[in-house]
């Protein structure tokens, strides 16, 4: 992928309302969900990534994917759907509340959790460490779910312009982060955004009422949210 230095692809048409010149190729000419491939993880590449709607998501023995994909899953904060037995956790569960206490602590037990569905994880120690800055330039976010002083739960993302773009989450305990995911949408609604993007559809975001948008319909609600100024943190 070109970096900062090298002569940018024009990546988006002005008429979509997003940043004009990118070191990335076009998602909206895109044929498949890879967008470009290559290991710079710098805070602003990332930032440029997540501006046009991609994110890394490392795979072995290829060099680094940036997907964008065609199918995005997106959780609309109307349509979120609570089963009777989250809405009574979420009464009587006494879990405390906190945003970017602990970004580090949230992302490292992200990574180290153990995730049964899938072969190993891919928040490996360049990811890590590549996200903590992101969150120290003022981009990724965290939200931690407290019990008894500890670490029960949480979710951390990133701040993509006006939509909070999920990228993983952790419990320790049972429902602690799917709390943690319904104070975030709590909280974004109370900013003025009206979802929040999950990136790829899985059942545990599907039980929630995620569902899936084409990748242009995804690219012109970013466009918008970006228009709008919307802050989300801060």
């Amino acid at each position: 992928m070109p970096s900062e230095s090298k002569l940018p692809f024009d990546a988006v048409n002005d008429s979509t309302g997003l940043p004009a010149r990118s070191g990335f190729p076009n998602p909206r000419s895109a044929r498949g969900d890879i967008i470009a491939l290559g290991a710079d993880l710098s805070v602003e590449t990332l930032r440029d990534a997540y501006r046009h709607a991609i994110f890394p998501w490392p795979h072995e023995r290829v060099p680094l994917p940036w997907f964008s994909p065609r199918r995005r899953a997106v959780v609309f904060f109307e349509e979120i759907h609570l089963g009777r037995t989250l809405r009574k956790v979420q009464k009587r569960a006494g879990f405390t509340f906190t945003i970017d206490r602990d970004f580090s602590g949230v992302i490292r037990a992200c990574a180290a959790a153990e995730r049964p569905e899938q072969d190993g994880t891919w928040i490996g120690p360049d990811i890590v460490a590549a996200y903590i800055r992101l969150h120290e330039a003022g981009d990724a976010h965290s939200v931690e779910v407290w019990s008894g002083g500890e670490l029960a739960g949480g979710v951390y993302g990133v701040d993509s312009g006006g939509i909070f773009t999920g990228e993983s989450m952790f419990h320790r305990e049972p429902y602690a982060s799917k709390l943690a995911l319904l104070f975030l949408a709590e909280h974004l609604r109370s900013r003025g955004s009206e979802l929040l993007d999950c990136q790829v559809m899985t059942p545990h975001m599907a039980a929630l009422g995620a569902r899936e948008i084409p990748r242009a319909k995804f690219l012109d609600l970013l466009a918008k949210a970006q228009e709008s100024g919307i802050r989300l943190f801060g």
